[in-house]
C-alpha cells in the first residue's frame, strides 16, 4: 500500500528543529534568531522602559481633519537626528496656537517600537514649548562656563589682516547676509575675493552645517579671514549661534573669525568667542576690508606731511649751509693765514733777538774765558820772560839740584827753544 503524498512530506519537514537561544549572547551563525523574534525581544525590552521627558524641536507637525491621532517629528537641536512622535490631537489642542514648527518643546512620552516596521517611535502625552525664560537661562548658564574656561579673553583675540587675500563667508543661501557683506566689502575694496560657503543657519541641522563650513575654511591657506553672517530673528532663531559646539569650533579655528549674526540688539554667544563682533553684516563687509577712498585720502594726506616736512628739512638744510658759508674762515679763508703768517712772523723776530741776546752774551763770556785762559796759561808767563827747562826726558825742572853738571837740557822760551848744557849748578 503506498504512502499518501502528505505523509512522505511530513517525514521530511517534520525533523525535529533546534531550539532557539533565549538571548542575544547565545545565537551563533548555525543558531540564529529570525528577524520576528529580534523584533519581539526589542519590543519587549522598550515596552519595559519608563515614561521619558524628551527636549527637540518640533521640524514637522501632521494633523489630518477627523482623525484623533497628530504625527510629529522631533529632532535633536544639534545633530542631524529625530524620531517620529505620536499625539492625541487633545494634547496640542490644549496648547492653542503655541505649538509650531521650529519651536523647542519638552515631550513626556512613552517609547513605543514598531515590530513589523523595525522602528522607534515616541507616544507622547505631554508637550510643552520650552519658554524663553528658560531658553535664556541656558544660555546665561553656558556663558558662565566658557567664560570661566578662558574661551572670551581679549588675550586670546586674533587680529584681523590688513586686506586679506580672500574672505571666507558662511551664510544661509541666498539670504540678505551675504548680499549685505559681500556688497559693502566689493564697495569699499572692489578687488576683494570671497569664498561663499551657503549652509543652514536656522534649526536642525545649523549648527552640524555651520561648524563643517567653518572647518573647511580655516583649512583654505587663501582664506585670511572667516565672517559667519546671519540676518536678524528671535531667540530660537538665533540658538544654534549659542550652541556649545559651535563656539567650540569657533574657538578652535586658526583663522580669525568675525562675528555677524543679526541686528545691534542680538547678542548670541559667537559674538563673545569670534575674534572680531560685527553688530550687523553691513557692519562686517567694512570691518574686513579697507576703504578705498580713506587709503587713497590717507596717503594723499601722508604724502603731504612727507613732502612738507622734507621741504622744511630742505629749507633748514640751505639756511645752514648759507651760515656756514657765510663765517669768515670759509669767505674769506685766506684772512686766518695772514693772521697766522703776522704771528709767525712775530714769532720769528722774537726768537731771532732772543738768540741774538743769547749768542750776545755767551760771546763776552767766551771773551772773558779766553782773557781768563790767556792770563792762566804758561804761553803767557813765557810770555813776561820765564822759560820752562826739560830734562833730557821731558821732566820738567824745578830745582837746581834736579840738574847735573854736562846735563843737556831742553829750554822752552816763549817764541822757540834751546839746546843747552850745564856748566855748573848753584843751589838757591
Amino acid at each position: 500500500m503506498l504512502t499518501p503524498p502528505h505523509r512522505r512530506f511530513a517525514r521530511v519537514t517534520d525533523a525535529p528543529r533546534p531550539r532557539l537561544p533565549e538571548t542575544a549572547g547565545q545565537t551563533t551563525a548555525e543558531n540564529p534568531w529570525p528577524v520576528r523574534l529580534l523584533t519581539a525581544k526589542i519590543s519587549t525590552y522598550v515596552s519595559k522602559m519608563p515614561v521619558v521627558w524628551v527636549e527637540g524641536q518640533l521640524v514637522q507637525v501632521v494633523r489630518r481633519p477627523g482623525a484623533a491621532t497628530a504625527y510629529l517629528t522631533l529632532r535633536d537641536a544639534d545633530v542631524d537626528m529625530s524620531l517620529p512622535v505620536t499625539a492625541h490631537v487633545r494634547v496640542l489642542d490644549a496648547l492653542g496656537e503655541g505649538l509650531r514648527e521650529g519651536a523647542r518643546v519638552v515631550v513626556r512620552a512613552r517609547p513605543e517600537f514598531w515590530t513589523k516596521r523595525g522602528s522607534l517611535q515616541l507616544v507622547a502625552d505631554q508637550v510643552r514649548p520650552v519658554g524663553v525664560g528658560e531658553l535664556l537661562a541656558r544660555v546665561e548658564h553656558l556663558k558662565r562656563v566658557l567664560a570661566a574656561e578662558g574661551l572670551f579673553d581679549p588675550g586670546r583675540k586674533k587680529t584681523l589682516p590688513f586686506l586679506p587675500r580672500t574672505v571666507g563667508l558662511v551664510c544661509g543661501r541666498a539670504s540678505a547676509a551675504e548680499h549685505d557683506v559681500v556688497v559693502t566689502a566689493r564697495h569699499r575694496w572692489p578687488g576683494v575675493a570671497f569664498d561663499v560657503r551657503e549652509v543652514v543657519v536656522q534649526g536642525s541641522g545649523a549648527v552640524e552645517a555651520v561648524a563643517g563650513a567653518l572647518a573647511a575654511l580655516d583649512a583654505e591657506p587663501a582664506v585670511d579671514v572667516i565672517v559667519v553672517a546671519r540676518g536678524g530673528g528671535s531667540l530660537e532663531d538665533l540658538l544654534p549661534f549659542s550652541n556649545e559646539t559651535l563656539l567650540r569650533a569657533v574657538a578652535a579655528c586658526r583663522t580669525p573669525v568675525v562675528s555677524a549674526i543679526g541686528h545691534e540688539v542680538d547678542a548670541p554667544l559667537l559674538d563673545l568667542v569670534a575674534d572680531v563682533r560685527a553688530s550687523t553684516p553691513t557692519d562686517a563687509g567694512r570691518r574686513i576690508v579697507p576703504a578705498v577712498a580713506e587709503e587713497a585720502a590717507g596717503l594723499a594726506q601722508v604724502r603731504g606731511r612727507l613732502r612738507r616736512v622734507l621741504a622744511s628739512r630742505l629749507d633748514g638744510e640751505v639756511a645752514r649751509l648759507a651760515a656756514v658759508r657765510g663765517r669768515p674762515v670759509i669767505a674769506e679763508p685766506w684772512r686766518a693765514l695772514d693772521e697766522r703768517a703776522v704771528l709767525v712772523g712775530a714769532g720769528r723776530d722774537r726768537a731771532r733777538r732772543a738768540l741774538g741776546g743769547h749768542l750776545d752774551r755767551a760771546g763776552d763770556q767766551v771773551a772773558h774765558l779766553r782773557s781768563s785762559v790767556r792770563a792762566l796759561s804758561p804761553a803767557a808767563t813765557l810770555e813776561r820772560g820765564y822759560a820752562v827747562v826739560q830734562a833730557p826726558d821731558g821732566a820738567v825742572l824745578r830745582a837746581s839740584s834736579d840738574a847735573a853738571p854736562d846735563d843737556e837740557l831742553r829750554v822752552r822760551l816763549a817764541a822757540g827753544e834751546i839746546d843747552a848744557r850745564v856748566t855748573a849748578v848753584r843751589p838757591s
